[in-house]
């Protein structure tokens, strides 16, 4: 009988590739689920996926990195965990087809993957013993998943269609000659023929008859049950049940576990919060604060489309209950306050433009929001810092780092440590339950979101996580402006064109708007009115346009005089500079 063996080394290579693949591909899906589960029941950081993006986000070069944002804008980290899993899904389908091949190999595969997710948790700044459990647990259970699955595929790979296999008989005997006895009849077709000479005898030397050559004769083996070969019905079914098992197993790990970390959701609590009234509330928007010109951003930028540019892949939860900022370092007074403690304070509202130091020149990443919140310099001259400090390393309680300058924020500004944004308590992604809100600096000096901890210290002793990677440590916005409208895309008709947009220049105030028209002289904007220096400013031209194309560029001036450059100037290390333009076609 052939061996089974035998027969599955014909099976094609592509189906049993293709059968590792799934292998590798569900006990990777099993693995996940079991590390969020994990994850889920501890800290939600320290799932092994997420602290992978975030090594990544790490790791990867500032260009990468400008690229990302400039590319996905607030789609980038989306994009990231989109790319690692897919990254995940080839390296499980090369394991899983070694598995098959070779259990070993596919073991040291799990292996290598479950080493990277444990260096990966146990880099993070905020990593503790219990950043390794969601790693173990989900290489324990992808190494189980894979064991079973692999050997039931190879179980599927031993089962043959069912077919009928004859013996081998090149081992039996000759059949014996064929007698016929004298007492019986002699078929036709085996009557004697003639003899030719002498006639054959047997060994008593009696005469054998010969015999007409009668019809070929052919002989059909039926085969005993046993040398069927193996039904693949059985291999199939346990195949397709431990791939159930697995995907059940995968699905319920992934949903339970995103349930528990439903449970650390601060919303309830963010409702909950109710304010006292500032003790200094904004002044009132003065009247033309806003030209209500159609495509034109508002005076206030809305929650929902304030940009968000950070580096958390899952957004802090963080209950205010639980949280306390600490004031330490170069201080005569060290200082913890609870979140409770900080709404008793003297509240400050104010109206602050934020800008994110990757914004290009008519980039996205600026917007304009009403504020409320304590007086940062209260608190760090309650600390009494030490003479050289020059320093406010400020720490996120996911371990992101800014570095704010000492000077700027005791300078008489409206540095706040904010609570609310819009008349509302902050959103989670924007730092709920407190953040930093310093006007006139790049947010990645500036704006820290989650802030748990601010060290009083000096920019020579301490790096921040941008300054790391080659960014100015200290990064004043520069003053931009921006063409909201008209956009380049359909023809506009001749006549009266509204050209408009914002400019800004933080804590120095916008004094002027000019646009031009093709390369030729400028023309002054009318000016919207605004609150305080230290927010954005509408503008608009009245434009009188004709057929034909046209190139629209606009430059702002600020109160101390100083116009936009027109040197082109990509964000990285202090931020872009030149003319916004567009170009649009009148017809």
């Amino acid at each position: 009988m052939t061996p089974p063996s035998e027969i599955a080394a014909h099976r094609p290579r592509r189906l049993r590739v293709l059968t590792g693949a799934l292998v590798g591909l569900l006990a990777a899906a099993v693995a996940m689920g079991a590390a969020q589960f994990a994850s889920g029941l501890g800290v939600p950081q320290s799932s092994p996926v997420l602290a992978v993006g975030q090594a990544a986000i790490d790791l990867t070069p500032p260009p990468v990195k400008d690229f990302a944002i400039s590319t996905f804008g607030t789609d980038d980290k989306t994009v990231l965990l989109g790319g690692i899993l897919v990254v995940i899904a080839l390296y499980a389908a090369v394991v899983g087809v070694l598995a098959v091949r070779r259990l070993a190999f596919g073991m040291c595969g799990l292996a290598i993957f479950a080493c990277i997710g444990l260096a990966a948790a146990l880099t993070r700044p905020t990593a503790t013993a219990g950043y390794v459990v969601p790693t173990l647990v989900g290489a324990a259970a992808g190494a189980f998943a894979l064991a079973r699955l692999a050997r039931a595929a190879a179980r599927l790979g031993s089962a043959t269609t069912d077919v009928l296999v004859p013996p081998d008989l090149s081992d039996l005997p000759a059949p014996p000659d064929l007698l016929v006895p004298p007492d019986l009849p002699v078929p036709p077709a085996l009557a004697p023929e003639p003899a030719e000479g002498k006639p054959p005898t047997d060994s008593a030397g009696v005469a054998k008859p010969a015999f007409r050559a009668g019809p070929a004769y052919s002989f059909t083996y039926l085969p005993h049950p046993d040398d069927r070969a193996p039904s693949p019905w059985p291999a199939r079914r346990r195949f397709l049940v431990s791939s159930g098992v697995a995907v059940t197993a995968a699905a319920l790990g992934t949903v339970a576990g995103r349930n528990l970390t439903d449970e650390h959701n601060v919303a309830a609590a963010r409702t909950a919060i109710r304010f006292p009234r500032p003790a200094v509330p904004a002044p009132p928007l003065p009247a033309g604060s806003n030209l209500n010109i159609p495509g034109l951003s508002s005076f206030i930028t809305p929650d929902s489309s304030f940009y968000r540019v950070d580096t958390a892949l899952l957004v802090p939860q963080v209950d205010p209950a639980s949280w306390q900022l600490r004031i330490h370092g170069m201080v005569q007074r060290e200082i913890t306050i609870t979140f409770a403690e900080l709404l008793r304070r003297p509240l400050i509202e104010a109206y602050v433009t934020l800008t994110c130091v990757s914004d290009p020149v008519e980039g996205p990443f600026v917007g304009n929001a009403k504020w409320l919140g304590a007086s940062l310099a209260d608190l760090i001259l309650q600390a009494r810092p030490l003479a050289g400090a020059n320093q406010l390393l400020c720490t996120s309680i996911d371990g992101f780092t800014s570095g704010t300058p000492l000077q700027v924020v005791l300078d008489g500004r409206n540095a706040l440590l904010a609570v609310a944004m819009n008349g509302a308590a902050l959103p989670v992604v924007h730092g709920f339950p407190a953040r930093m809100v310093v006007p006139g600096l790049y947010g990645y000096v500036s704006a820290t979101k989650w802030v748990t901890d601010i060290e009083v210290t000096t920019f020579a002793s301490a790096v921040a996580y941008w300054a790391q990677r080659g960014w100015s440590q200290q990064a004043p916005i520069k003053t931009e402006s921006r063409i909201d409208v008209p956009t380049a895309g359909a023809p506009l008709a001749p006549g009266r064109i509204p050209v408009a947009g914002v400019a800004w220049a933080q804590h120095k105030g916008v004094a002027a708007v000019e646009v031009r028209v093709n390369g030729g002289p400028w023309h002054e904007a009318r000016l919207a009115a605004v609150p305080d220096i230290d927010t954005w400013r509408q503008w608009v031209w009245e434009w009188r346009a004709t057929p034909g194309t046209y190139q629209l560029e606009a430059r702002a001036t600020d109160a101390t005089g100083y116009t936009q450059t027109a040197v082109q100037a990509g964000p990285p290390p202090n931020g872009a500079s030149g003319y916004p333009s567009t170009q649009v076609t009148v017809r």
